[in-house]
């Protein structure tokens, strides 16, 4: 009998995946991943007065434990701490420094759900691993395929963007091809302990907190003017890093008699200057960028296109897939030609390649531009 090792985070996901694998006949053991502990990460900033846990994991562990007890398997409890404090938090901070916004969750994808914890399930003797991702697998001709699931709504593939040819080669995706009321339905019939708990959102370790309030216990933020992009001073940011370009909520701006009352969005950044830039206009023009230079690109084939090739991109999560040509400018950078202009592609994000169902791979946002010009992003 195979045996497959579980990720159970204690949510419904995980608890479907568990359930239908166990059906299918597998030898089925839980792994309970623990990536962040408020005190242990703030004595290594030296900072002893954040004591407060920032995720739930305790409850997420509890939740875990009853799955595990529900279906009568193992559950082994590990601790990733140092790997997401290396790997994904680290990078979370300097991106922000930068005045970038970062995808922590695909790093975390890449670096601890996957490369960690399938070392430590093998250790477990696990033959497969198993995730409770909106993901599906195709393996042709010893080649592995990582594929949309079939929930549009739900699909999580973006965020796997970064997996290789080996991490795909023993990992099942369950839920995949499921919609997300029938994962539901499953878990409430089978009577699963968290068939009725809330999806989890956002970054684990900002949980429901503030995230101004969070970024601010780790980097020093430099408040400065917002301006017009012809120089008009018409408000002040609490530092750069703090926004998102397309961003429209917190800018606190309006009711000036010198503009009209349409609304203010974040336009670019004046980093040198330490300026903020806005207009007015959900499709204002500065917002619209048609070429862009994507770094550190996993392509997840082993099999590379020469030349160009066309396909489809998004340039951050739940956005419609945008028509593209690609080219590569060395081994892991891409330079990308939308077909029409895209609003607010923002460097930090992810772009992720899709041929029809299939995705190609991704990298990280680093210059946007129009035409050949580039914009202050």
């Amino acid at each position: 009998m195979k045996r497959v090792v579980v990720g159970l985070s204690g949510g419904v996901d995980s608890a479907v995946s568990a359930y239908l694998l166990q059906k299918q006949g597998y030898d089925v053991v839980g792994l309970f991943m623990r990536n962040w502990d408020s005190a242990a990460n703030n004595d290594i900033l030296g900072n002893p007065t954040l004591t407060e846990d920032i995720c739930p994991q305790e409850q997420d562990y509890l939740d875990a434990k009853k799955v595990a007890d529900h279906l009568g398997i193992e559950l082994y409890r590990h601790d990733f701490i140092k790997e997401y404090w290396d790997y994904v938090f680290t990078y979370f901070l300097e991106e922000y420094k930068k005045n970038r916004t970062p995808n922590p969750d695909i790093l975390c994808n890449k670096y601890v759900k996957f490369a960690g914890f399938q070392g430590v399930a093998k250790s477990l003797g696990a033959d497969y691993f198993a995730y409770g991702h909106y993901a599906r697998v195709k393996e042709e001709n010893g080649e592995y395929f990582l594929l949309k699931g079939l929930d549009d709504n739900k699909d999580q593939t973006y965020f796997l963007s970064q997996l290789n040819q080996s991490q795909l080669s023993k990992s099942l995706f369950p839920v995949g091809d499921l919609p997300k009321v029938e994962v539901r339905r499953i878990a409430l019939e089978n009577n699963l302990p968290t068939a009725q708990k809330k999806d989890s959102t956002g970054i684990c370790f900002i949980g429901e907190r503030d995230f101004k309030n969070f970024l601010k216990n780790y980097i020093y933020a430099k408040p400065g003017d917002i301006k017009t992009l012809d120089g008009k001073v018409i408000g002040q940011h609490d530092g750069l890093m703090y926004y998102t370009i397309g961003q429209r909520k917190g800018l606190l701006i309006g009711g000036d008699s010198r503009f009209s009352q349409a609304p203010w969005f974040v336009v670019g950044k004046d980093i040198k200057n330490n300026v903020l830039l806005a207009g007015q206009g959900f499709h204002h023009p500065k917002l619209y960028a048609n070429r862009v230079i994507v770094e550190g690109v996993n392509w997840i084939s082993p099999k590379k296109f020469t030349n160009t090739m066309e396909c489809m991109a998004k340039f951050r999560y739940r956005q419609a897939d945008n028509p593209v040509i690609i080219k590569w400018l060395d081994e892991t950078t891409l330079e990308v030609i939308t077909n029409k202009p895209v609003r607010a592609i923002t460097p930090g994000q992810a772009a992720v390649f899709y041929d029809g169902e299939v995705c190609l791979g991704g990298g990280t946002i680093n210059e946007v531009f129009q035409n050949t010009i580039k914009l202050p992003y």
